[in-house]
């Protein structure tokens, strides 16, 4: 064969052929063992972007063998990598997960960890064998290409809106919007998105217009405890400096629901069910389902929403921050955070210096001596974070003890000292597992609160879920129970809701437990300064809204809960079109705040929009031996 004839075939024949039967082959295994598939409708475009892409990569490729094993293994991470997040989280793979890939490596263990290395080892050894720019036609492709990408990285919009306009654009449903685009299209049109959404921080005037709106409502608002007393909390009255203890506990929610599981007992123990129901069963509402805990964290630790895709303390939280560790620090509160985990996960290490703590204990802090699978076990995590702290509660400086859980992670092992008590109708093992674990965890809490509630028996103590747990692929464990639809689309207005609702534990010291309905764990930090008598307001109250509005931000949407137990879902067009415009402005306002706070030039703060702090009423926190600050050191944990 003439060799202009050959070079043709390999070069413009051969790609769209291993195209085409890659992704037959890889949307067939995302839809029988994955539950995802692309809609026939979105195969052509998405095909043939695929195809002019393989064209040009086999222009950047020394030969034709190295390009197909490269084009291999980017189409299944496309395709496979999609699916599989789809799958486990509800949603496919966005330009923010990006910034959390170390994270998400850090979380793999086993099996799967070898996998993730061992694809990327092949990403990386088949990009080195194969790419190449010593020929014309090499050189001539990267060049169009770095001009493309440079002329979509200056003026995404246009091609943002002419993408959503021809394929469409369902901000709260990214699964859906996947099934309607094909993988390809879906990557280029939200990298898009991305590029066009990056903005400067908001300025002088436009933080001022948002106070405009946000520090009326301030002034005016008072927060009410639903009880059958209703409690109206006062601002004026003098600080108390009683410790305050913040547990999250992960994956924590209850499973008694999934009736189609067949569950031989309560998960929960009857003491923890008992304290549960003393709250009128009250529910934090998280911005999360089944993963990403910093963003709970973020929220219960800062007083913010988050209402976008990504991790706010990977990207976003770039300034140190008046939340609620730094405004009791200044009070002369010690602030101490322990997770038994690796330092950085999550940027921890930084976020945690940034929202205010002193001291950080993670893994090497801590013996790891009843270890689940990979998990510390809350007893002892429990027993060693009290052994640390006694001294600073005995030393008469009040504290600040937070906890973050790890106990409880995906896939809910359980030592040999922990047998199962529970048993299930369902042949899936992960019920019975998740279900056992539930009920150690609610164990080993209340054993805390016990002793907890007994050495320091006017404490503030608040507990909550981070998120709802991972049961199976395409909500399959919820679904069957109908607590949940399959996919994301097909939610009701209440499922919505309980797709983020937690329980929710705030011990109100000698005053005992609360009855708060559902919260969303924004308010949370408000509500214990509330509870502390907290002499001045803190840009945190500015999230606290109207009284009896409660607004659940989500990627693309927003709950807005009202009146009797009324939900108004805010996505496109809705039956409430003024409950939600009215929620929409607020929320603009926060986010303008919220920029400036965490990113942005903290305008907030130079104005002196919030009441300047009152001195400390409180003794100098005192250094206990082989406790660090974190203001001089970045964290015990080395």
């Amino acid at each position: 064969m003439h060799k202009s004839s050959t070079t043709f075939i390999h070069h413009f024949i051969l790609p769209p052929v291993a195209v085409v039967l890659l992704y037959a082959l890889l949307r067939h295994v995302a839809a029988e063992v994955l539950g995802v598939s692309v809609q026939p409708e979105a195969i052509a475009v998405d095909l043939a972007l695929h195809c002019a892409g393989a064209v040009a990569l086999r222009a950047l490729s020394r030969n034709t063998p190295v390009f197909l094993a490269l084009l291999t293994v980017l189409m299944g991470l496309v395709h496979l990598g999609n699916a599989v997040k789809i799958a486990v989280l509800g949603g496919p793979l966005m330009p923010d997960d990006v910034s959390s890939l170390r994270s998400l490596l850090l979380l793999l263990e086993g099996g799967w960890l070898l996998l993730a290395l061992t694809l990327g080892l092949l990403l990386a050894a088949t990009l080195l064998a194969a790419l190449t720019l010593r020929t014309r036609r090499a050189r001539f492709t990267a060049g169009a290409l770095a001009a493309l990408g440079a002329t979509v990285a200056l003026a995404p919009g246009p091609l943002v809106a002419a993408m959503d306009q021809h394929f469409g654009n369902v901000s709260w449903d990214q699964h859906a919007n996947y099934g309607w685009r094909g993988p390809l299209v879906h990557m280029v049109q939200e990298t898009a998105r991305h590029a066009a959404r990056r903005s400067t921080p908001p300025d002088r005037d436009e933080v001022l217009a948002a106070a405009d709106l946000l520090l009326p409502a301030l002034r005016t608002a008072a927060l009410e405890i639903d009880d059958p007393a209703p409690l109206t909390l006062q601002t004026d009255r003098q600080m108390d400096g009683r410790n305050v203890h913040m547990i999250v506990l992960e994956s924590f929610w209850d499973p008694s629901v999934l009736e189609a599981a067949g569950l031989s007992r309560d998960p929960f123990v009857a003491e923890f069910r008992a304290l549960w129901d003393a709250t009128g069963r009250s529910r934090g509402l998280s911005p999360v389902f089944g993963g990403s805990t910093a963003n709970a964290e973020f929220e219960a630790l800062c007083g913010f929403p988050v209402s976008e895709e990504g991790v706010f303390f990977e990207g976003r939280l770039r300034n140190d921050a008046p939340c609620l560790p730094r405004a009791l620090s200044d009070l002369g509160y010690r602030t101490v955070s322990s997770h038994p985990n690796v330092a950085t996960f999550w940027n921890r290490l930084h976020a945690y210096r940034r929202v205010g703590f002193d001291t950080y204990w993670a893994a090497p802090d801590f013996e790891l001596d009843d270890m689940n699978g990979p998990f510390l076990g809350d007893a002892s995590l429990y027993r060693q974070v009290m052994d640390k702290v006694a001294p600073l509660m005995e030393s008469g400086t009040p504290v600040f003890n937070y906890v973050l859980t790890y106990f409880g992670h995906l896939d809910y092992p359980l030592a040999a000292n922990r047998p199962p008590v529970i048993g299930t109708d369902d042949a899936d093992e992960r019920i019975a597992l998740y279900a056992n674990t539930v009920h150690y965890k609610s164990k080993e809490l209340m054993a805390l609160l016990d002793e907890l509630r007994t050495r320091d028996p006017d404490a503030i103590i608040v507990i909550f879920g981070d998120h709802l747990p991972f049961l199976g692929p395409n909500f399959e464990h919820y679904a069957r129970s109908g607590v949940l639809a399959p996919s994301r689309g097909e939610f009701s207005d209440r499922m919505l809701v309980d797709a983020h609702a937690t329980p929710l534990i705030v011990i109100d010291g000698r005053h005992g437990p609360l009855k708060l309905g559902d919260v969303p764990l924004y308010h949370l930090p408000s509500l214990v300064l509330e509870l502390l008598g907290w002499p001045i307001d803190t840009p945190m109250a500015l999230t606290r809204g109207a009284p009896g509005v409660l607004v659940r931000p989500l990627p693309g949407m927003h709950l807005v809960q009202y009146g009797d137990g009324e939900i108004a879902v805010c996505r496109g067009e809705t039956r409430d079109p003024a409950v939600c415009a009215a929620a929409s402005d607020w929320l603009a306002a926060v986010h303008t705040f919220g920029t400036d706070l965490f990113s942005g030039r903290q305008h907030v703060l130079r104005e002196e929009l919030m009441p300047s702090p009152l001195p400390s009423p409180f003794p100098a926190p005192k250094v206990i031996d082989g406790q660090q600050s974190m203001r001089s050191h970045e964290s015990t944990a080395g």
